[in-house]
C-alpha cells in the first residue's frame, strides 16, 4: 500500500525517555477582524534528545505556527494556552528576557527561505557571528569560530567567504549559512521550518544529509516542519501528522507510514509518487483542505474521508492510543488498522 520510501532513521535506542520538549495541549489563537481564529488546537507531542520529530501536513495545518510558538516568534496579538515544557520549564510562562536568552542558545530555528532569513546588507561573517558577539567574545575569536561553523556545514573555502554577502552565495550555500547561524549558539533543539523548499532537488538531498550528519555528531534534537512526506520519511524518527490545526496521528515514522491509523495519513501516503517501486500509483488527495478558519464541525477531515459517518460530522474525535507508541484521532481507527493488517502493509 505504501509508496513512500521509509529508509530513514529509526528512533535511537539510547534516547532517554524523558523529553527535552513536551508540547502539551498547545493552543494558539490569532486575532482577526471581529474575534480570533484558533490556528493550533490542542496539539501534543514530545521531542526526546537526539531525535528528529517530523511535523507534516498540508498548507494551513498549523505546522509553522506550532514551531513559531516553541521559538517564541508568534505574531503580535497572538494568545496561547496549554504548555510548552522545555526541560520541565513552561516556555509560555517565561518573562520575555528569559525567553530571548533561550532563543538561539538552547533552541534555534532554520527558516524556510534562506534569502529572506539573511540580511542582504550584512556580510555572512557578521550574521553567522551575531550570537557569538553578543556573548562578548573578541572579534578575532568570533571570526575563527565562524570559519569553523561554515566549514562544519560544508561551505567551501570558508575563510575566503567570510566577508561575502548573501547575494554572492548560491541558494544551497545560503541555506548552509543559515544552518551555521542556528548552530552558533550550540542549541540542544533545532526547529527546521521547510528547510529545503526553496532549493532544487539535488541541493535538497545534500541539505537533508547535512542535517542528519549534524544531528548524529552533535546529538541534537530537531523538529522538522514539512509538507513533503518524502523529506520527513528520510529524516524523522517520529512523525506528527496535522490537519486543520489538530493532530491527526503520531508515532514512529516507519510504522506510521507503513500502516496508517488515520484516514488522512493514509490519504497522504497514497498521494505521494513512488520513490523506489516504479509500479506504485499515486492517488491525489481529493477535496479542499480544511483550515482553522473554515474548520468543519466534528472531525475536520470528514468532508474528504471515505470512512466518514454521522458521528464524524458532529463529534470531534479525541486522540487515543491504539497500540503502544501510536496515537490517532479517528473514531474508526481500529477499522483502518485491521485493513492495514489484512493488506500486509506492515505494522508496529
Amino acid at each position: 500500500m505504501t509508496s513512500v520510501s521509509v529508509s530513514g532513521p529509526t528512533t535511537p535506542a539510547s534516547s532517554p525517555s524523558e523529553a527535552l520538549l513536551e508540547v502539551d495541549e498547545l493552543v494558539v489563537d490569532l486575532p482577526v477582524r471581529g474575534g480570533a481564529v484558533r490556528v493550533v488546537d490542542g496539539v501534543s507531542f514530545d521531542i526526546p534528545s537526539a531525535t528528529t520529530v517530523g511535523l507534516i501536513g498540508e498548507s494551513g495545518s498549523g505546522k509553522t505556527m506550532t514551531a513559531n510558538a516553541v521559538i517564541g516568534l508568534l505574531p503580535d496579538g497572538a494568545a496561547t494556552g496549554g504548555a510548552l515544557r522545555w526541560r520541565g520549564e513552561n516556555l509560555l510562562q517565561l518573562d520575555p528576557a528569559r525567553r530571548r536568552r533561550l532563543r538561539g542558545h538552547e533552541i534555534a530555528m532554520i527558516f524556510q527561505d534562506p534569502l529572506a532569513a539573511l540580511n542582504p546588507t550584512q556580510t555572512i561573517a557578521r550574521q553567522v557571528g551575531e550570537i557569538l558577539r553578543r556573548s562578548g567574545r573578541p572579534r578575532d575569536e568570533v571570526r575563527r569560530k565562524v570559519v569553523e561553523l561554515l566549514d562544519r556545514v560544508g561551505v567551501p573555502e570558508p575563510a575566503r567567504r567570510l566577508d561575502s554577502y548573501p547575494h554572492e552565495f548560491s541558494g544551497g550555500l545560503r541555506q548552509r549559512a543559515v544552518i551555521a547561524m542556528a548552530l552558533a549558539g550550540s542549541p540542544a533543539l533545532l526547529l527546521a521550518d521547510e528547510p529545503t523548499t526553496a532549493l532544487d532537488v539535488t541541493v535538497q538531498a545534500r541539505i537533508l544529509r547535512l542535517l542528519r550528519s549534524i544531528q548524529d555528531v552533535e546529538g541534537l534534537a530537531m523538529l522538522l516542519v514539512s509538507h513533503d512526506l518524502r523529506v520527513v520519511a528520510h529524516v524523522a524518527h517520529q512523525i506528527v501528522v496535522m490537519y486543520a490545526g489538530r493532530v491527526a496521528e503520531r508515532g514512529p515514522t516507519a510504522a506510521v507510514l507503513h500502516r496508517p491509523a488515520h484516514p488522512y495519513t493514509r490519504a497522504l501516503v497514497e498521494s505521494v509518487p513512488a520513490v523506489r517501486t516504479r509500479t506504485a500509483i499515486a492517488h491525489p488527495l481529493p477535496g479542499t483542505p480544511a483550515t482553522p478558519a473554515n474548520r468543519p464541525a466534528g472531525c475536520a477531515f470528514h468532508p474528504r474521508c471515505p470512512l466518514a459517518r454521522d458521528r464524524c460530522r458532529t463529534e470531534q474525535p479525541a486522540a487515543r492510543s491504539i497500540v503502544p507508541g501510536r496515537w490517532t484521532a479517528c473514531h474508526f481507527a481500529e477499522e483502518l488498522w485491521d485493513r492495514g493488517s489484512s493488506s500486509g502493509s506492515g505494522g508496529s
